[in-house]
Parts: C-alpha cells; sequence; structure tokens
C-alpha cells in the first residue's frame, strides 16, 4: 500500500497532471506536494483549498447526503470529491476515507486543455483508496 509520496508520483502520471498535494483540511496544511501551484506557493495553496474542502464536508446539505431510497452509510464520507472548474484548468479535491476520523483530501490541479477531468476523477478515486496515511 502506497504513502503519501508514492500516491503523488502516481497522480503526477496523469495526463495533464500540473501540480498535487495532500492536505489536511482541519489545519490546512501540506503534507505532501509535487509539482507546480497555481499560485507558486504549495503551502498557501493548501490552506486556500482546505477552506474549499472544510466548507463543502461541513455543510448539512451534502453531510445529510446518500442514495435515494437509501440509508446512509456510517463508514462512507458525506463528500467524495470537489470539483473546480477554471478557464485554465480543474482543481480536483479529492477526500480520503481511512479508519480513523480522517480529515485528509488530494489536491490535483489539472491543466484544461492536456487533462481529461472524467478520467482523472476515477483514478484519483482509485488512488484515495489505496493511500496509506502513517
Amino acid at each position: 500500500m502506497p504513502g503519501i509520496d508514492e500516491c503523488l508520483i502516481e497522480v503526477m502520471r496523469l495526463p495533464g497532471a500540473r501540480g498535487a498535494s495532500v492536505v489536511d483540511w482541519t489545519s490546512g496544511l501540506a503534507l505532501g506536494t509535487i509539482g507546480e501551484s497555481p499560485n507558486g506557493d504549495h503551502e498557501a495553496t493548501a490552506a486556500e483549498t482546505a477552506e474549499v474542502a472544510r466548507m463543502a464536508a461541513e455543510q448539512p446539505v451534502f453531510a445529510q447526503a446518500h442514495a435515494p431510497g437509501g440509508s446512509p452509510e456510517a463508514s462512507a464520507p458525506a463528500v467524495e470529491d470537489v470539483i473546480v472548474t477554471t478557464a485554465p484548468g480543474y482543481h480536483i479535491l479529492r477526500f480520503v476515507e481511512t479508519a480513523f476520523d480522517s480529515s485528509v483530501f488530494l489536491h490535483l490541479w489539472l491543466d484544461r486543455a492536456e487533462g481529461n477531468l472524467a478520467l482523472a476523477r476515477m483514478r484519483l478515486g482509485e488512488i484515495a483508496e489505496r493511500l496509506v496515511l502513517a
């Protein structure tokens, strides 16, 4: 099972990947980074994306979400990912489910012209499932 560095290297193999990080959305700290940062500062980017992740994860409308006709799964996070679209690219924030009370997400900055949003979202989900936080 890969750790943070191995997962980030795998994320950067995605077509159009410009930069990636693993961020704790409670503190806003980057636990690992690779590639470019949209604003040139990985720590500032981590803090800014943590605000977006926290805003989505803590909203009751999303926390109450579950499949129609079913009940919410106790172990599954209510929010899987957040996608922010900008003119030059996409930012995908993928929440990482762990055995402990996790507040970690993967952030991928994807070039709009070279990347494939659907593929990146699927692969990021697979990578997040394998991520082991030690």
